[in-house]
């Protein structure tokens, strides 16, 4: 696999993989208190400006998503932390696997739902994303509520995955969470 060892022996992931890790993370952090907080607000020039960068992070993410993919398939990722429990590692690879299965079905939902309310989706403003579905108010209020539902389950496993790195950081100190940090460790 072309991960680099940590001094202890414990490999980390592929700096790609870190990248992409930390820059995802940055725009779902983002992405979420605006998708909460856009929709509270009066219609208007701040409203329309919160719904375009949500979209566009959406849209981000999505690609990031199939990118992050792709090089996790060519570069590979180390295998478990040898100091993880049985039960750890089965949660940390459902966690994981939600995870990513998330990092495409949200942004997917949110598409198909600004599609079906007939709402243009413009990215960075730079290009407008086709829409993939016809104009059908009622049905985007099911997409998009499927999507609202999904991206607060999003966050409670960010918070999960948050939970964990900082318990094995903070507490136990055996390295797990360097694996997934940027310069040397150990």
């Amino acid at each position: 696999m072309a991960t680099a060892a940590v001094a202890s022996g414990v490999e980390r992931y592929p700096a790609a993989l870190i990248l992409l890790h930390w820059t995802m993370a940055a725009l779902i952090l983002a992405a979420i208190p605006i998708g909460w907080r856009m929709g509270d607000l009066e219609p208007g020039p701040l409203q329309d400006a919160l719904y375009h960068l949500h979209r566009s992070i959406g849209v981000t993410v999505l690609a990031l998503a199939l990118v992050r993919v792709v090089v996790r398939r060519v570069a590979g990722a180390p295998p478990p932390h040898p100091s993880l429990a049985p039960w750890q590692r089965t949660l940390s690879v459902a966690v994981h696997h939600l995870l990513y299965l998330l990092f495409f079905v949200v942004p997917i939902l949110g598409w198909a739902g600004t599609s079906a309310f007939g709402a243009p989706i413009v990215v960075w403003g730079l290009f407008e994303l086709p829409p993939i579905l016809p104009r059908n108010e009622p049905l985007s209020e099911i997409l998009l509520g499927a999507h609202g539902l999904f991206a607060s389950t999003l966050a409670g496993l960010v918070l999960l995955h948050v939970a964990g790195a900082l318990y094995h950081a903070l507490i136990r100190r055996d390295g797990v969470m360097q694996r997934m940090l940027f310069g040397r460790t150990g």
